[in-house]
């Protein structure tokens, strides 16, 4: 009999995000035969005390899973911590994991892919995480599934195996790099990942990401990925804690059940040079920047 990984769930303040993700997620076909664990923050501040409590109500009555535990933080970890001590956990009870967050629309099938993607990799020791969420990428004759270097947030999962390389500590892992390596971390300076790394250093943001993809890099591990999303972050709206306003990174979700995954454990060259491209022309022109920065500002 097969198990299938447990769902960690992460959710802070935004009931009506977190009621769309879950209404998403009982509807993946697997729903039924898995495991759901929220883990719920507390709240920062009195501010935040009506919102969470709402979050929390709204848990009461999630149905639709082969069992439900709900882990109410009586206070405020953040988000990074909040996710490393869930996923640490999870792994060590269950050895594998699936990690969603609250303001991520999912496919029926991603839990599908999740667990398919899982079981196939298992033994695969280069192969270190599983990304559920891509890029909105102009490459039509990208396979179904593929493996690149960064580790994508949005929707994903990992074992055991691997979670135990997470390094944590921010100067041990700016230690690791030389000048090419920080190049090829960068996307070739298409994207701010090595900024992100010196931000975190300097206090400026708190992000569990950034490290768990540094550990991945350092480690020289990889990430499979879908050519097609198959998640949607709705939390673009402004209301989330690192959220931006803008469809950058809006995506339409996959439709159908992922059925080919590859063989071969090596980074794909040809998604590497969409992703590349994407990165690199994502912001478009400064016309576009401009209009995209007002409207962020009206809205704000």
């Amino acid at each position: 009999m097969q198990t299938f990984a447990p769902i960690a769930l992460f959710v802070y303040n935004r009931p009506q995000h977190t009621a769309r993700t879950l209404k998403f997620l009982k509807e993946n076909e697997l729903a039924s035969e898995s495991r759901l664990f929220v883990f719920s923050d507390g709240p920062k501040s009195a501010a935040d005390e009506d919102s969470v409590a709402q979050v929390r109500e709204l848990l009461r009555n999630i149905s639709g899973f082969k069992s439900i535990e709900i882990i109410a933080r009586p206070a405020n970890m953040g988000l990074a911590n909040s996710v490393i001590a869930g996923v640490t956990r999870l792994v060590k009870d269950y050895r594998q994991v699936i990690v969603l967050e609250d303001d991520l629309i999912t496919s029926p099938y991603t839990l599908t892919y999740f667990n398919e993607a899982l079981n196939k990799y298992r033994e695969e020791d280069k192969v270190m995480h599983i990304g559920a969420y891509m890029y909105n990428l102009k490459a039509p004759d990208l396979p179904e599934t593929f493996f690149y270097r960064a580790a994508t947030s949005w929707g994903w999962a990992t074992w055991d195996r691997a979670w135990q390389h997470f390094e944590p500590n921010i100067d041990i892992l700016i230690s690791g790099f030389d000048k090419n390596q920080k190049n090829a971390f960068s996307i070739e300076h298409n994207m701010n990942f090595w900024k992100q790394m010196l931000d975190f250093k300097n206090g400026k943001n708190n992000s569990w990401a950034i490290r768990w993809y540094a550990s991945i890099f350092l480690r020289g591990g990889l990430t499979l990925n879908p050519s097609h999303s198959m998640v949607n972050n709705i939390g673009h709206d402004g209301s989330g804690v690192h959220s931006g306003i803008n469809e950058i990174y809006n995506v339409i979700i996959n439709p159908k059940p992922i059925s080919t995954f590859p063989d071969e454990i090596k980074e794909d060259p040809k998604a590497y040079a969409a992703i590349k491209h994407f990165l690199s022309t994502r912001k478009g022109s400064l016309w576009q920047r401009l209009k995209r920065y007002v409207i962020q500002r009206l809205k704000s």
